[in-house]
Formats: C-alpha cells, structure tokens, sequence
C-alpha cells in the first residue's frame, strides 16, 4: 500500500464506494500523491510515449494548421496560443518553430499552457525559454484569455475523470470502486439502479459518461462563439458510439491492474469522437472532422516533410526518420495512424480547415 492507496482506503470506510470518476480525479491529480503531480511520464523512461515526443515532425504540422487556421480567421491580433495538457512543452517548441516563419503571426500572438502539474510547468519552462515567447499558465480552460484562440489538445482528452455504468438484469447501475473483505481497492455496482439509459442494451453492458469532456467542450465553444477560435484535438478513441470498457491503466510502457498501483500509473480512457462533436454542434459551434491521425498527418505534407528532413540527414538519421514516419501513420488495429482520430471544433464560419 502507498500513501495514496492507504488514503482512498481511508475515503472509502468513511463515505462509503466512489465512482471511477473520483477514483480517476484522486489518481492522477491529488496535490501531494496524483500520478501527473508527482513525476514526469514521458519517454523512454517513462510511461508512455506521445506522438510529439517521437518526431519534431507532428508538431511542426500542428504549427503549420494552426498558421493556416489564422489565417482563415482573418489574422487576428492579439491571438491567444493555448495548449490544454502540454506535457514536456515538446509539442509547442515545435509548433512555435513553424509559426516563427509566418509573417507577422508570432507578433501577434500570446501563449498560454493549461497546466496543473508544478513539475511538468518547470519542464515545460525550461524548454520554452528560447522560444522567444512570453509564456503564462492557467489552471483550467475556464481560464482561457479574452481574445480570439488557437487552442491544441493532444492527448488530453482522453486522461479526464469519466463515470460508468453498467446494464443487469435489474437495470443500469454505477460502477463504483470499494472494498473487500481485506480492505483491498476493488469494483463493484451502486446499489440503486441509474433511470434514462438505453433500456435495450444486452445485460453486462457498459456506457462511459464523459460529462467532465463535456463541460470543457462547452466553455471552449462558448468562448469561440464570443471571440472567435478553433481548437484541434487529437487523441485515441472510436468515431462511432457504442457500449464497452476502456479504462485503462499504463506503467513502464505495459498495461496494469488500474486498482493496484493507484497514483504511480496512467490512468486513460478511449475519446467518444462521436459524442464530442455531438456536444459541440449542439452549444452552436462547427466541427470538421473526425480523421485519423495518418490521414490529417498527411494531408498536411507529412510525407514532404520527412523526405525534406531526410535528404540532409545521414544514414542513420534517414534511417530513424522514416520509423517515426512509420510510427506516427502505422495503420495496424493499434498503430497510432488509425487508433489516433483527429477533429476540429471552430467558429461556425470558419470552414475548409487544413487537413481534414
């Protein structure tokens, strides 16, 4: 048992079972013991690997369609540049090199990163500080400044707090974390069933409520509804609704039991694309897309790029530039070509966006 285990144990004799929700908020983002409170995920050493940290590549492109996107809003100045979750700060060193080379854009533009990490906020710190940009922090998308946006969110969504039901024979039910017989973390069900779910769903179905995403979609469309902007979102997850598990828990770069090591592995869940453009539209807002991120990639001039970088490399460097190429559109039911969708959520008179 860690400190954090020892206090949901606690929590839970106190209040009784909490919802994954509470579980996933505890985990991953208490003040002294929360996974992205604590350490640095990232790389080799870490957890996980993101798509920004395999190639300079992906994040020069998101560079360059958030250049053409400022464009189509007509140039606007101020502009804000907000990254929601940016991990090392990697993907906006990128970003901001390619925006660099746009006339007049980065005189116009401010940066901001929604962070709530004090460790990745030094990381990030430190890799921006040439970057030529004055950087500020907010908390929250709740934060966001009052002027026109260009907000990027790679891999955000899918790290947000969701709640389950499940479906049996007595109707839908929470799915709650609580304890057995040896006070050790484990599932189980609300005791009161949950009105106003599919009543056809087979029994042992599972429905993923994503109402924190849903609440940050509908401040980032009401703030572009007021001032303009366009928001590029790419994460893993499925373009069509359905029912299913995918919580998920990730240490070491491998799957784990997402009870055992609470506070010391990522705690994720696949994006309803569906279900975020379904928000968006409906708080009165346009949405391109979904994609896969090979395609977007590509429409963008991926392949160009890489075979740019590769006529002055070497050997070798050819060589690893053509495995991240390889990485970032692999096709494959895992590969992060087609798991990885990509969308847009934009002012309702901004169309036609790059790449999609």
């Amino acid at each position: 048992m860690n400190d954090l285990y020892r206090l949901l144990v606690g929590l839970i004799k106190a209040d009784g079972p909490m919802s994954l929700a509470r579980y996933m908020e505890l985990c991953l983002g208490h003040p002294r013991f929360g996974y992205y409170m604590t350490r640095d995920p990232f790389g080799q050493t870490g957890d996980f690997i993101t798509a920004p940290e395999i190639s300079q590549m992906f994040g020069e492109l998101v560079g360059i369609w958030c250049a053409d996107t400022w464009f189509k809003m007509g140039s606007p100045s101020p502009c804000a540049l907000v990254e929601l979750g940016p991990g090392r700060g990697t993907l906006m060193v990128d970003a901001l090199r390619a925006i660099c080379k746009v006339p007049g854009m980065a005189e116009a533009l401010s940066v901001t990163l929604v962070e709530t990490s004090p460790i990745l906020r030094q990381t990030q710190k430190k890799a921006l500080s040439e970057a030529g940009f004055t950087i500020e922090w907010a908390e929250s998308v709740f934060d966001l400044p009052k002027t026109p946006v260009l907000l990027i969110a790679n891999e955000f969504l899918d790290a947000l707090p969701i709640h389950q039901f499940i479906r049996t024979d007595k109707g839908w039910h929470e799915r709650v974390i609580g304890l057995d017989e040896h006070d050790q973390l484990c599932f189980g069900l609300s005791p009161e069933p949950i009105n106003g779910f599919n009543k056809s769903a087979p029994i042992g179905s599972i429905f993923e409520d994503t109402r924190i995403s849903a609440s940050i979609i509908e401040q980032v469309a009401l703030h572009f509804k007021i001032y303009n902007g366009a928001a590029l979102m790419v994460d893993y997850g499925h373009s069509k609704p359905g029912f299913g598990d995918t919580f998920q828990a990730v240490k070491a770069h491998g799957f784990v039991d997402p009870l055992a090591l609470p506070g010391e592995a990522d705690l994720t869940t696949h994006v309803d694309f569906e279900g975020i453009c379904q928000i968006a539209r409906g708080s009165g807002v346009a949405v391109s897309g979904p994609t896969t991120q090979r395609d977007f990639l590509l429409a963008l001039g991926l392949f160009e790029r890489a075979s740019k970088l590769a006529e002055k490399g070497s050997d070798e460097q050819r060589l690893a530039i053509r495995g991240q190429f390889d990485r970032l559109t692999s096709t494959s039911e895992t590969g992060m070509g087609k798991l990885f969708k990509v969308i847009a959520i934009h002012h309702p008179q901004l169309d036609d966006l790059a790449g999609f």
